[in-house]
């Protein structure tokens, strides 16, 4: 077997054996960056390829980062509390997760085929989201309330150098995720699904599905180069257990995003990235229809779009807009610093927060730093650190009279810390 097929053969291997990453992440559900370098700069990347994960990001980067392998995971801590405030004064507050540490792993192989032609692979977890409440939520059912849903990406990459700083490049994702939901007991009937005894408590579901990434990155000038990616919605199998539960019977597709991004080399070890980003959470009818209008008498609502039908309710998230800033700094030719700025949208409106006290994603500013430091020749340790800045959002007519009425309300907190180790050859 030659060198680089027993390395396509490890990094399928090791895709394997991080096959369920766990974590709730933080553009909505999407990882604020994929890769620790690119972490520590605020997720930016599109223009600016630092290592075998760059195919995550923007799958031309790869032509440009060589022969390398890259190995890494985050401590991923997200504090998330909701509170139901009924139309008395006695609120109920919760804690949303009992468990709040989730180690989330990536790799990367990257090989120059020749002079102006790569083939690598990217695997890495796209985001998630998870909620274990230590009780019962009295409004969804009987036990405990929780989701937990996870998204594996591997991402053959094929890319190609145009000339010196412009290339071409394209992923084929390979996606796998897992779904569970537990303590929504009081939506499990024909009432509120069209399939009861699938909508909770059915332990977990895979789906499998394909997609791809495209991408271009080009040097306009010695100091400055562009880039610009697409990712296609991606086509998921149905969660058949939970085919009650989302819309369009267990459908529960990734949706499309799309982004362009600049870096702009100020000083000769100094660079400066900036990335835009659309995502189309619009895409997938589970994450983005609205809870209907309910019927019926207090305590006694009725769903109008009825949990698993093509129209079912789902947790009516926006489409969001991230904006990433990064800088790199070369100390000197042993060290480099990182810091960085993400500001995304967060995608819940204050209307739909009470389906969203299962996935209250609603962080919105992160703030990074990272560093890489050469420990021989060919071999680095990189290290990042991210805060999401705590947020609320308050709900606004969130829960129906006919489900007795008062406000959901969600807010979350997120820390990470990242180690990666990356080898040349």
């Amino acid at each position: 077997m030659s060198g680089m097929k027993r390395n396509v053969v490890l990094a399928l291997a090791v895709a394997a054996a991080v096959a369920a990453p766990t974590a709730f992440a933080t553009n909505g559900y999407f990882q604020h960056g994929y890769g620790i370098k690119s972490q520590g700069m605020g997720g930016a990347g599109v223009a600016y390829a630092q290592d075998s994960l760059a195919a995550a990001t923007n799958p031309a980067g790869m032509a440009l980062v060589g022969n390398r392998w890259d190995l890494g995971v985050t401590l991923f801590r997200p504090i998330r509390d909701t509170e139901i405030t009924p139309a008395n004064p006695t609120g109920t507050k919760y804690n949303a997760g009992s468990e709040i540490n989730f180690f989330v792993p990536e790799f990367g192989y990257n090989t120059m085929m020749n002079s102006n032609m790569s083939f690598g692979v990217s695997v890495y977890g796209n985001g998630g989201m998870n909620t274990s409440y230590t009780k019962p939520v009295a409004l969804f059912g009987s036990t405990n309330a929780g989701v937990d849903l996870s998204q594996l990406f591997i991402a053959p990459t094929w890319a190609f150098k145009m000339s010196p700083g412009n290339a071409v490049g394209v992923s084929l994702n390979l996606v796998y995720q897992r779904f569970k939901a537990t303590g929504l007991e009081n939506f499990d009937n024909a009432t509120e699904s069209s399939n009861p005894g699938f909508v909770t408590n059915n332990g977990y579901n895979g789906s499998k599905g394909a997609g791809l990434r495209l991408g271009w990155t080009g040097e306009v000038s010695s100091a400055v180069s562009l880039g610009v990616t697409y990712q296609s919605k991606t086509k998921m199998s149905k969660f058949d257990k939970y085919k009650g539960l989302f819309a369009e019977q267990g459908e529960f597709d990734i949706p499309s995003n799309y982004a362009v991004g600049i870096a702009i080399k100020a000083t000769p070890g100094t660079v400066i990235a900036f990335d835009v980003e659309k995502i189309k959470y619009s895409d997938s009818n589970a994450v983005s229809n609205p809870l209907g209008p309910v019927t019926g008498a207090p305590g006694a609502g009725v769903l109008t779009n009825t949990l698993g039908t093509n129209n079912g309710a789902g947790f009516g998230w926006e489409d969001i807009t991230v904006y990433k800033l990064g800088v790199s700094h070369n100390v000197n030719s042993n060290l480099t610093l990182r810091a960085g700025w993400n500001h995304g949208d967060q995608p819940i409106p204050s209307s739909q927060t009470f389906f969203n006290l299962l996935a209250p994603g609603v962080t919105k500013d992160h703030y990074t730093l990272g560093a890489s430091w050469k420990i021989e020749k060919g071999s680095e340790m990189s290290a990042m650190y991210m805060h999401a800045k705590e947020n609320e959002v308050k709900g606004s007519g969130s829960i129906p009279s006919q489900f007795f009425g008062g406000e959901a309300n969600l807010k979350m907190y997120q820390n990470s810390f990242g180690l990666g180790y990356n080898k040349t050859f």
